[in-house]
């Protein structure tokens, strides 16, 4: 029966993760978590204990001593009470709360577990990274002191076959407060041949999430920058702030990256941005600034802000940033409860595109929304109180191309449903709006105009459900609505609702268009069918079919929207979803001719090993909407794990319309338990007067352990 004692009998024995060991050092700092876990009491197990005639404890066969969260095992323990010291011997094993781990084969420490020796001493951190040394010194509950130091995070074989990298060291101290590891007289090496020499060096303990110091650099290489590399320099200022640097130097290029982000207590803030010179466009700074956040505020009230700018038009496609057209900023407070929702918003819009004209563009925007549910029992059903208020400003003042329009909208709506004992479902609409409008710069229209819009609604459905042998649901649902609406006036100018989507989400809308500026006149009647499939695997089907009929067509329907006339397109949208990772979903305009109008294709696939999705969009050109061509494009992308190792993924969009390709893209990643390798290469075939089409390759290069996480769960390399 193995021995168990609490060791209040003795200091000698009264162990602590942070006291095991440490480097010598002259100032020695106390470690606060040291001193706590020292007052904590500890716990001895062993086989057998006992005390020689010489008056030594001795505690010997699977000996284990635990405190806090420190378990130290040890083939026996010797304490001597006249000299103070312990002698460990091994092999030894000290776990400090699954995060480091040291390993000897033998030490002698004092009794106060603050000051020893270690012979043979390996510091394993995460599972993953590992320290060797001949012997390793402790000092002051805090400082641990390795010499001629070996350390990788790639596995060591038996057999004396040298690491893929690993790092060797003259000595090498690890300060626990800090969790840092200070290297001397160190050289990388690489399969055993010496790359680089650093006198001196500092890493972050591997344990530690964020630290000062170098990330992972990159080598990219364009047909407009040449080859650079760039090499981000990461800035801990606090526990809740950090900034990064990252300088980008090739022959083309300077430029310095900068990221700085900050937590509050009840907010985020990061801004992110470069400064460039370069002869892409010489003798002009470049750059780029996104800057987001936001903050919750008293009364659920919150603040959010998304601002971006940059210096030119090109400088994102130049420098492989996000592919925008436009620039969008926003500054938006909102407050959203169970039945009241507040947003307003100032929003500025700067076009990147060469087809437009920044100053003829509405790039001013003010946004308010409002409303209010209500539940009165005397009514029954659900009240809506809604007031919306929107105001656009063009920079240009010329006539007709520099209009400016504020609108102002008041609407109260009933909603009421009941269902029958047959099944059948009624809902009832029936509301109003006023719009108020004021309109500049534009002699085609009045300066002031005012409009009453009432509107009523009534739709059926009669779901239907039946249970397959199989255990499979099947749902089908005729859908019909008759609604009518009466606009007032409608010599108002279409300035926000220009571009229309006929889909499932706007079916039995009484307005399809996206603003408040247009909406539809007259009766109206829609008749649709749902139908859906559910199996008992996880597999689903969905399918919507519908079409509306009006009384009177509406002119400011464009072609594409599938809503011109007074029938419409019919509406064809379906999903599928199978057990092994397959999806499909797909919408279209199907015209009078049974020809698609507008249509799209998603599709995705995706194993343990590979994965593929894509995407196919096709639309009729349509001036409305300044589309002069016909668009046919695809857009796939895929991922396949060749081995534990290797890991390769495509990208490529084409434009089968114009038969060539938009962009294409190939990036290869190797990766062990210690290395991660990441190679790329795209193509931008796009061109404007500002954009050329450009070639970009791409390499980085990790030490996984130090720079990435995760590492230790890769396949290992084998040892023969």
């Amino acid at each position: 029966m193995r021995s168990m004692i609490p060791l209040l009998l003795t200091s000698a024995i009264a162990l602590s993760a942070p006291t095991v060991l440490a480097a010598q050092t002259t100032s020695a700092e106390p470690d606060p978590q040291a001193a706590q876990s020292q007052a904590e009491p500890a716990l001895l197990v062993a086989d057998k204990v006992f005390i020689t005639p010489d008056r030594k404890l001795v505690a010997e066969g699977h000996v284990e001593a635990f405190q806090g969260d420190t378990k130290l095992s040890a083939k026996r323990i010797t304490y001597d009470r006249e000299t103070g010291e312990l002698t460990l011997e091994g092999p030894i094993r000290i776990d400090q709360g699954g995060q480091s781990t040291l390993l000897a084969d033998s030490g002698q420490i004092d009794s106060g577990i603050q000051n020893g020796l270690l012979i043979g001493a390996r510091m394993v951190f995460d599972q993953q990274i590992q320290i060797a040394s001949v012997q390793a010194k402790r000092a002051a509950g805090r400082y641990t002191q390795f010499s001629k130091v070996s350390a990788t995070s790639c596995h060591v074989c038996t057999n004396g076959k040298p690491p893929l990298w690993q790092i060797r060291a003259r000595k090498v101290t690890h300060d626990q407060l800090e969790r840092q590891l200070y290297f001397e007289g160190a050289q990388l090496r690489v399969l055993d041949y010496p790359v680089f020499y650093f006198p001196y060096l500092r890493l972050p303990d591997p344990t530690l999430d964020r630290a000062t110091g170098f990330l992972v650099p990159s080598i990219r290489s364009t047909s407009q920058l040449g080859t650079g590399v760039q090499v981000p320099y990461f800035f801990k200022l606090g526990d809740h702030k950090d900034l990064t640097l990252t300088p980008y130097l090739s022959a083309k290029t300077t430029t310095l990256g900068y990221r700085y982000r900050q937590a509050f207590v009840n907010g985020r803030i990061q801004l992110e941005g470069a400064y460039t010179r370069d002869d892409v466009q010489p003798d002009q700074d470049r750059g780029y600034l996104f800057a987001g956040g936001w903050f919750n505020l008293k009364n659920d009230f919150r603040l959010t802000f998304d601002l971006q700018t940059t210096s030119d038009d090109a400088y994102l496609a130049d420098y492989g940033l996000p592919d925008l057209d436009r620039l969008r900023s926003e500054v938006a407070l909102e407050r959203i409860k169970r039945d009241t929702a507040f947003k307003t918003s100032l929003i500025h819009y700067k076009t990147l595109r060469d087809s437009e004209n920044q100053d003829e563009i509405p790039s001013r925007v003010f946004d308010l929304n409002y409303e209010k549910r209500f539940f009165p029992s005397a009514l029954g059903g659900e009240v809506r109180l809604a007031f919306v208020g929107h105001a656009h400003e063009r920079t240009s003042d010329a006539d007709i191309v520099g209009r400016d329009l504020a609108r102002a909208t008041f609407d109260a709506e009933w909603l009421r449903s009941w269902t029958f004992a047959s099944g059948l479902r009624a809902d009832a609409t029936l509301g109003a709006s006023v719009d108020t409008f004021n309109i500049r710069h534009d002699s085609n229209f009045p300066s002031n105009v005012t409009r009453s819009t009432p509107r009523a609604a009534l739709s059926l459905r009669y779901p239907m459900t039946r249970r397959e042998k199989t255990g499979a649901v099947q749902l089908l649902e005729p859908i019909a609505q008759i609604g009518w609406t009466h606009v007032s006036d409608t010599n108002v100018p279409d300035d926000e609702s220009t571009f229309q989507e006929f889909d499932q989400g706007n079916l039995l809308a009484l307005s399809r268009f996206p603003a408040e500026d247009q909406r539809e006149d007259g009766a109206t009647g829609v008749i649709g069918l749902n139908w859906a499939r559910y199996g008992t695997g996880g597999q689903q089907a969905l399918v919507t079919v519908g079409q509306v009929f009006r009384a009177d067509a509406d002119p400011n329907f464009t072609l594409t929207s599938g809503l011109q006339g007074t029938t419409s397109d019919l509406l064809v949208a379906g999903q599928v979803t199978t057990a092994n990772g397959w999806s499909l979903g797909g919408r279209g305009l199907i015209d009078s001719d049974f020809s698609f109008v507008k249509a799209e294709l998603r599709g995705a696939w995706a194993s343990e090993f590979a994965g593929l999705s894509g995407s196919y969009i096709w639309q009729e050109p349509d001036p409305a909407e300044n589309i002069a061509d016909e668009i046919s494009e695809i857009w796939l992308l895929g991922r396949y794990q060749v081995d534990q190792n290797w890991l390769t993924n495509a990208e490529a969009r084409y434009d089968l319309n114009q038969s060539e390709p938009i962009r294409l893209g190939l990036g290869v990643t190797y990766q062990n338990e210690c290395v991660q390798v990441n190679m790329s290469v795209s193509r931008r075939f796009t061109s404007t007067s500002t954009i050329e089409p450009s070639t970009e390759f791409g390499f980085t290069l990790s030490l996984t352990g130090y720079a990435l996480e995760g590492g230790g769960n890769t396949y290992k390399r084998k040892c023969s």
